[in-house]
């Protein structure tokens, strides 16, 4: 390929129309939404950008940094869970025959093909309170009732569903179902690049299969593992859909707390600077991500 330094002008004509939909699309409305943050309302529909820091400030307020705790709480126990799941299926999926692993992975991109408000709401049919999951126990119930009926032990009371949406269970259980390919792509891409021969070698010697994953397998992966957190975690602290439908009053994120400002309350400066918070949140974390990778490949 040309280094474009050789050619500049082409390379230029080729960039400029991607730079300047990225610009009109993405640069200015952000930049607007930042300039928002400075701001307060003067009408329904009026906002006076002031240079004001008073948004940030009620961001930094008890209640609100509660809620961006509870959101950050949340987005690492569903990346744990993401990990310890995701990682023997990467790993299942690196390590599997040639013409199999095509399959497995398109069984892990398959959700994509689905819009995400499809999933979540198969979901809510799986576990609301007449779903697939509350019917098969109250068969399994009402079984056991009949069993002991007939031995002469009585009947049991009549069955009640239980709860098992609107809480921090299904609002996890929601973020894990969907986020759990953002983790298992980026892993079987590292796995995928290991030297098989160092892992051989470390059987060979009698290290067993658990000191080899954990002082040769984890250690080589430990960039792609990075990534997956990274890739999962970010977008999972800024959930929205998922806590909105799956989740009860005491189970919303900081996302939710944005829509009310921007739909409900009319704040559009307040909800710009919980905004840009979360965004200079992900920024610090890509930042330290990117400097750890730095300073890995001067070494």
């Amino acid at each position: 390929m040309q280094d474009w330094k050789l050619s500049r002008r082409f390379f230029a004509a080729v960039a400029s129309a991607p730079i300047a939909w990225l610009f009109l699309f993405f640069v200015l409305p952000m930049a607007i939404v930042w300039g928002y943050s400075f701001g307060r309302n003067v009408g329904l529909t009026e906002i006076e950008i002031s240079g004001t820091f008073a948004n940030y400030g009620k961001a930094l307020e008890p209640l609100y940094l509660e809620i961006m705790l509870k959101s950050v709480v949340v987005a690492a126990i569903t990346t744990a869970i993401c990990f310890v799941v995701g990682f023997p299926v990467a790993m299942a999926i690196a390590f599997a025959r040639d013409k199999w692993k095509p399959w497995l992975l398109l069984l892990i991109m398959l959700p994509f093909w689905t819009n995400l408000l499809i999933r979540t709401y198969a979901l809510l049919f799986v576990l609301g309170g007449r779903g697939l999951v509350n019917s098969g126990i109250e068969h399994l119930y009402n079984g056991t009732s009949l069993v002991s009926q007939l031995l002469g032990f009585g009947a049991f009371d009549p069955y009640q569903p239980v709860q098992l949406l609107y809480n921090n269970f299904a609002l996890i259980l929601g973020l894990v179902y969907v986020h759990l390919p953002f983790m298992v792509l980026p892993l079987y891409a590292a796995l995928d690049r290991l030297d098989k021969s160092l892992i051989e070698a470390s059987l060979d010697l009698g290290a067993g299969h658990w000191k080899t994953i954990t002082r040769i397998v984890i250690p080589m992966a430990m960039p792609g593992i990075l990534s997956g957190l990274l890739i999962t975690f970010v977008p999972a602290l800024g959930a929205y859909l998922t806590p909105d439908l799956m989740g009860g009053t005491d189970s919303q994120m900081i996302a939710n707390v944005i829509e009310r400002q921007f739909k409900r309350a009319n704040d559009w400066p307040f909800g710009a600077a919980l905004s840009f918070l979360l965004l200079y949140a992900t920024f610090i974390l890509i930042a330290l991500q990117a400097l750890r990778s730095r300073k890995e490949a001067r070494q």
